[in-house]
């Protein structure tokens, strides 16, 4: 049973209480340890791999798994084995297998893999390089995509579920002086009870998409901690720290922000933990025109981590969201994580800037990064951008509510996500879900979401995607009917007018009945066409349709009185199954404002005028 639904919600005063809950929820067996604050070795490169849709290399004839026989047989690919001598039978070998690029998906690294859906095995073999015979090694995977089991010297580490979020194993006890072989089962398979499910609109892009990293730790090392402003009271600081290792409890730790010359000394307790409080004065506060970051120091007797970190308060106030306490208007697009111009799953910074750099261009202060966790290169380039982001998990349309392990699969993907990114200044909203048909099953499913994300970090805001409806039966009139619109902090809704309802002139004879009292922000508006295919604005597929399309759209949104933000569908067309118009499409979603090549469509700069106009 997962957290949200055993625990009741507590009112607690103290936001370093809440932090301390939030923490102890991080705390795993083995805990993730972020490459992004310690120093590490990158094991980016070239791996061995070996397809195997049957899975001939986990189970045997019996469809019986090696792992839990008693002898393993030494073809189970995760043993790694030669034959002892000329007549063994081994039915494998890495050795004289192809190599493919890791992070990357396997998808448009290999031609013959484009539309594979299956498992695929990875090998990289290295050398110990570790410094201090005391100290720990973990191995943190940034994600893989969908299922991953974890191999290291023929010993199972583990598995993690999950493409878009980090995890980590430790490897201490199983590390060789000499060669070490690393195998990684990848499984992309689509699943109905998955999160996601069977049915989405992206490329099912399979493989090891991030970086892996090994790192060295003290025997007792950091391992995570939390620090902002507080809630409700911006002159003050509130943070976390929880230790891992056999000498956790009652030790010192202090945080250090030099630039503000100021430094707290903590105990932790037993179990490893430790909050502080501490009043700041002269505080730049983190915004879109000014993203302050201050570096933070935590270090105890064994261990030092750093990271940079801004300060800065997100609230919603009626019907406007606060931002330092001043309304905001969030000008935003959309985004996947695909590489644009080199294609494929994207997983570098030079992605990342790319990325954020056209949005930056668009005129954006804000982008939605959709529709699972995008690597953490994103927000953390946003943090020094001053781009304002919404972070969201792939419960994306037709999810098996009644099914309590998706619930628990989608739980802990929302868990790994605010673990990775609570300490991220850009990151405002968690969004819980994407254009989902309302029932009693996907209102508890959504709300306890809800109410877990609120749990670990009560400091930002909760939406989703939901969508329009007819206001009484008038198709003139649009609202949003939906029971989880109670539980959001921001009223965010889908609407395509002029692209699947109609066309872009019916956005005149439209108007809104919006009844929540809340800010609404338009997560998804938009239309298809493809780069250099020009025409009249009625004729579909044409930049000019595009063009109207959001012409007509930003007028109708407009007059929304309680318009907060936007972020139309999409900033740079996508690879999708779905979309297989043949001489238009092919495999692409063109709803992007540039071209999967990297040209800006006509509408690219109809929204950047209306961007740069809201100055």
């Amino acid at each position: 049973m997962s957290f949200a639904r055993f625990k009741s919600i507590l009112s607690i005063g103290c936001p370093a209480l809440f932090l301390l809950l939030s923490l102890s929820c991080f705390s795993q067996a083995t805990p993730y340890v972020n490459p992004n604050v310690r120093a590490s070795e990158s094991l980016s490169g070239y791996w061995k791999y070996i397809v195997d849709p049957y899975e001939n290399g986990y189970y045997n004839y019996r469809l019986e798994p090696f792992e839990e026989q008693e002898d393993t047989s030494r073809n189970a690919f995760f043993t790694d084995s030669k034959p002892r001598d000329r007549s063994e039978l081994i039915e494998y070998d890495f050795d004289l297998s192809d190599s493919i690029y890791v992070p990357g998906d396997w998808n448009t690294q290999k031609e013959k893999l484009f539309f594979y859906e299956g498992t695929v095995w990875y090998r990289r073999l290295f050398n110990s390089t570790i410094k201090d015979p005391a100290n720990r090694v973990f191995l943190s995977f940034g994600a893989a995509n969908y299922k991953a089991d974890v191999y290291l010297n023929g010993q199972k580490l583990g598995s993690h579920t999950g493409g878009f979020t980090p995890f980590s194993f430790e490897i201490t006890s199983l590390l060789k002086d000499t060669v070490n072989s690393l195998v990684v089962k990848v499984d992309n398979k689509r699943l109905k009870d998955g999160v996601p499910t069977v049915n989405t609109d992206w490329w099912n892009y399979g493989g090891i998409t991030r970086d892996v990293n090994l790192l060295e730790t003290p025997s007792t090392f950091i391992e995570g901690f939390s620090i902002q402003l507080e809630r409700d009271d911006p002159g003050h600081i509130v943070g976390l720290v929880q230790l891992n290792g056999i000498d956790r409890s009652g030790s010192e730790v202090e945080v250090h922000i030099p630039e503000l010359g100021k430094s707290v000394l903590l105990k932790t307790d037993e179990k490893g933990k430790a909050s502080f409080r501490t009043s700041v004065d002269s505080l730049r506060l983190w915004s879109v025109n000014d993203p302050k970051l201050y570096k933070v120091i935590f270090n105890t007797k064994e261990d030092t981590i750093t990271d940079m970190v801004g300060f800065r308060t997100i609230t919603v106030k009626g019907r406007d969201i606060l931002l330092n306490d001043r309304p905001v208007f969030l000008k935003g697009i959309s985004i996947h994580e695909e590489s644009p111009i080199r294609g494929g799953r994207a997983h570098s910074k030079a992605d990342a800037r790319q990325l954020l750099g056209w949005a930056k261009e668009l005129g954006c202060n804000f982008v939605r990064l959709a529709h699972y966790p995008h690597n953490e290169h994103m927000v953390r380039l946003a943090d020094s951008l001053g781009i304002l982001v919404w972070e969201e998990i792939p419960v994306y349309w037709t999810i098996s509510w009644e099914n309590e392990a998706t619930y628990e699969n989608a739980a802990n993907q929302l868990q790994e996500l605010i673990r990775r990114d609570r300490n991220r200044a850009s990151v405002i909203i968690w969004s819980m879900a994407n254009e989902t048909p309302t029932s009693n099953a996907r209102n508890r499913f959504l709300t306890d979401l809800a109410e877990l994300t609120r749990s670990l970090d009560p400091t930002r805001l909760i939406s989703a995607a939901l969508e329009q409806s007819s206001y009484q039966g008038d198709p003139w009139v649009r609202t949003i009917e939906d029971d989880f619109a109670r539980v959001t902090d921001i009223l965010s809704f889908n609407q395509y007018i002029g692209w699947y309802d109609g066309l872009p002139d019916k956005a005149e004879k439209i108007s809104w009945k919006i009844q929540q009292n809340k800010p609404v922000f338009i997560s998804e508006f938009g239309g298809g066409a493809k780069q250099g295919y020009f025409g009249d604005k009625h004729t579909r597929w044409t930049e000019d349709y595009q063009e109207y399309l959001y012409e007509e759209n930003i007028k109708m949104l407009s007059s929304i009185e309680q318009l907060r933000g936007m972020s139309p569908w999409i900033l740079v067309d996508f690879r999708s199954p779905r979309r297989m118009l043949p001489k238009i499409q092919d495999g692409w979603n063109r709803k992007g404002l540039i071209s999967e090549e990297g040209i800006k469509k006509k509408a690219f700069y109809t929204l950047q005028k209306y961007y740069l106009s809201k100055e």
